[in-house]
C-alpha cells in the first residue's frame, strides 16, 4: 500500500498543534507573555510609533540571547509559519520588517492561529509532486531540497519552539507562585530509618 506522505506530513503538526501545543497556552497572560526571566532577554517591545517590534539580528550572537513567550510565538507564527505560507501558498507579500508583532498575549495568539492555518491550509492542496519539486531560492540553504523537507524542517522548528514555550509558561508559573522544590513530607506512618 502505498504511502500518504503529505497527509503524514500535516498530521505531525496536526496533532501536536491540537494535543499538546495550543492547549498548553490556554489562560496564557500579558505579564506571562512580556516575562523576562533573566536581564538582557529577547521581547516584542512597543515602538514610540505604537507598532511593536521583535528583537533580533542577523547572524544572532553566541550564545544567543534567551527570549520570552512574546518573542517565541512571535518567531513561531512569524518566520516559521507566517513567512513560510506567505511564499509557497500566498501572495508572497510576508515582510519581516513590516510586520506589527503582536504586543498582547490574546494579539500572540490570534496571530500564532492566523499563520498555523494559513500554513496549514496551503500543505492541504499539495500532492506528491508538490512535495518533490525543489523549495526555490527564497528559501536559502533549502533552495534545492524538496519541499518535503521545508515542511519537515517546519514541523521539527514549530515542536522545537513550542516546547520552549511551555518550559517557560512552567517557570513563570513556579516563579510567580515563589515555589520552590522541596522533598515531599513523609507519609502518615512512616518512621525515620535515622530515628
Amino acid at each position: 500500500m502505498p504511502v500518504d506522505w503529505r497527509s503524514e506530513l500535516v498530521a505531525q503538526l496536526d496533532w501536536y498543534w491540537t494535543n499538546q501545543f495550543r492547549p498548553r497556552l490556554a489562560g496564557l497572560t500579558d505579564d506571562e507573555y512580556l516575562w523576562e526571566p533573566v536581564a538582557g532577554c529577547w521581547s516584542v517591545r512597543p515602538t514610540s510609533g505604537g507598532r511593536h517590534v521583535c528583537d533580533w539580528v542577523w547572524p544572532e550572537p553566541s550564545p544567543p540571547p534567551v527570549t520570552t513567550i512574546a518573542w517565541r510565538i512571535a518567531h513561531i507564527g512569524g518566520p516559521v509559519l507566517g513567512m513560510r505560507a506567505s511564499r509557497h501558498f500566498g501572495d508572497g507579500s510576508f515582510d519581516l520588517d513590516t510586520v506589527d508583532w503582536p504586543g498582547t498575549a490574546a494579539a500572540g495568539l490570534d496571530f500564532l492561529d492566523r499563520h498555523h492555518a494559513a500554513w496549514a491550509a496551503g500543505l492541504a492542496t499539495l500532492d506528491e509532486d508538490d512535495l518533490a519539486r525543489p523549495c526555490g531560492p527564497a528559501e536559502g540553504p533549502f533552495a534545492a531540497y524538496p519541499l518535503a523537507a521545508l515542511v519537515l524542517h517546519i514541523n521539527r522548528e514549530v515542536h522545537h519552539h513550542g516546547a520552549e514555550v511551555a518550559l517557560l509558561r512552567d517557570l513563570y508559573r513556579a516563579s510567580a507562585a515563589g515555589t520552590r522544590w522541596a522533598p515531599p513530607a513523609p507519609h502518615r506512618g512512616e518512621t525515620n530509618p535515622d530515628s
